[in-house]
């Protein structure tokens, strides 16, 4: 599906998530000369000793360091770490340090989601969808909302969005809302999802895995987490629309010219919108509606859920989350894939889904290659944070780092542990936008924290993408957010009176969560 371009600015454009990550990658490993080197001891599990903690050299020399800056995209790719030394390089033997897994990961669902949106199938589900609730205002709300949080809960499904606009502002306008509406079902809908992502690659998967746990540990307190908030923001969304029905002067937006003629005239397939509002290729209804779904649509729609079903039932350890025992032995029939499996997972259901849909051998293996190629960034993005941690690792200064927050949260409640895990990465969510590169450069670092506090680090995980999604809910960084409001001719400031009062609602039941997330564990 293409995606419409955001909005560019005449004016200072805030640089992109490659280049933050090359200056913190410089800004780091200027300060490993500065930071004394330093290690806790470890237990049998590899993780640090509370009160360890003690000053070693690291015996690096300038151009040892040189060599890790250098070398940094490398190891952060493919770099091994050395049993006895605990040094990262790409010549050394032992364990694989590097992110390759979920870098080949990330490309193979980059592969799958577009196959899947060659086929027109998403799109036109989500339009008919929205076509058939077109008289029933508060039902398209919710049902538009769902499906978007469906979606970004389980892949991350966010940019996307930016395609239907066009279908859904003249919908809402037709049936007497206003512009703000259709932008809140959206960005607020997938945002939602994302924020409480419960296997969502790009976030859970990513963080998980930097974290050292499955990317189904905790995937109990984010389900009952997106089931609450999910309600929670459709209310919100459909309070206001009904405010505005009854009274368009409650808009906080106010109405184009022509809006509201459009609301009085109620096109049955919402033609094109009032003020130019363009649709997304492959989900334009006509005078008649959308066209229903072809028997490939259905069954691709079958597989796209088949695989993610399938997806979650290989990561989720089964006999810990039903007996509540950590340590529980695994059922006979449990997988316990990670990212290895998952990506060649994805890689045959591309090819299937673009088999069910005759997509043809040239067109399935270029839309295979594009679909790697547009998610080449958020790999690239991961590999570079990765970096950053394998410079911190060769320099020893990670632990120096660990034992400095140590003493802040050291004697600190569970609850009030998992509160500040929340509330110190809102500020690192605006400063690091990709939620990629936002974990793996703060998971290494939070997750022995949790082991200190004696929190589980699935409850850390949570915490941390609830913090990047509820910033991703209104920051003018991202592409969602200021091309949504864009598109739907809704001024960002407008958007953000709309949003506040949900955002300080979401934030109270966010630290709510993780509180109790942490209390019980």
């Amino acid at each position: 599906m293409e995606e419409p371009e955001p909005p560019k600015s005449a004016g200072l454009r805030f640089p992109s998530a490659l280049t933050i990550l090359a200056i913190v990658t410089v800004a780091v490993w200027i300060l490993a000369f500065v930071i004394p080197s330093g290690t806790y001891d470890r237990n049998a599990e590899g993780a640090p000793v509370e009160g360890t903690y003690h000053r070693v050299d690291s015996g690096r020399s300038f151009v040892d360091r040189l060599n890790d800056l250098f070398l940094s995209p490398v190891n952060g790719l493919y770099g091994i770490q050395d049993a006895k030394t605990g040094q990262v390089g790409p010549s050394l033997a032992g364990e694989l340090y590097g992110s390759a897994g979920v870098f080949l990961f990330v490309l193979a669902i980059g592969a799958f989601i577009t196959v899947v949106f060659a086929t027109g199938a998403l799109d036109r589900g989500i339009g008919l969808l929205a076509h058939r609730l077109r008289e029933r205002g508060a039902l398209l709300i919710a049902g538009v909302m769902t499906v978007f949080s469906v979606l970004g809960t389980v892949e991350g499904f966010a940019e996307e969005t930016l395609g239907f606009y066009g279908l859904i502002v003249p919908l809402m306008l037709a049936l007497g809302y206003d512009r703000i509406v259709a932008t809140g079902t959206i960005i607020v809908g997938a945002g939602i999802g994302v924020l409480c992502s419960t296997v969502n690659p790009f976030a859970t998967g990513v963080a998980s895995s930097a974290a050292d746990i499955s990317l189904g540990d905790g995937i109990v307190l984010r389900f009952v987490m997106w089931l609450v908030l999910t309600a929670v923001s459709i209310l919100y969304v459909v309070r206001y629309g009904r405010r505005v029905q009854r009274d368009p002067s409650k808009s906080l937006s106010g109405f184009l010219p022509g809006d509201r003629d459009h609301a009085r005239t109620k096109p049955a397939g919402g033609a094109r919108g009032p003020g130019g509002v363009n649709r997304s290729p492959g989900s334009s209804p006509g005078p008649e509606g959308p066209p229903e779904l072809t028997g490939t649509h259905r069954l691709v729609l079958t597989l796209l859920v088949l695989v993610f079903a399938f997806m979650i039932f290989s990561v989720v350890p089964w006999s810990s989350a039903l007996t509540g025992k950590a340590d529980a032995t695994p059922y006979g029939w449990e997988l316990g894939w990670s990212f290895p499996q998952l990506a060649a997972l994805f890689l045959v259901a591309a090819v299937l889904v673009g088999v069910a849909a005759r997509l043809g051998e040239a067109g399935l293996s270029s839309t295979i290659i594009q679909g790697a190629a547009d998610f080449i960034s958020p790999a690239l993005v991961i590999v570079l944070a990765r970096g950053v941690t394998v410079i911190m690792n060769n320099s020893q200064i990670t632990d120096t780092v660990l034992h400095s927050i140590e003493g802040v949260v050291g004697g600190a409640p569970s609850a009030l542990f998992a509160v500040l895990v929340f509330v110190v990465n809102l500020p690192l969510a605006f400063l690091i936008p990709s939620t990629s590169g936002h974990a793996t450069l703060a998971m290494p670092i939070l997750a022995p924290l949790a082991d200190f506090a004696g929190v589980s680090r699935a409850v850390v995980v949570t915490a941390w993408q609830a913090a990047s999604g509820w910033m991703n809910l209104w920051v003018p960084t991202t592409a969602v957010t200021i091309g949504g409001v864009a598109l739907a001719k809704v001024g960002y400031n407008k958007y953000l009176r709309f949003v506040a009062p949900l955002l300080a609602i979401l934030f109270v039941l966010i630290c709510a969560f993780v509180a109790a997330g942490a209390a019980l564990t």
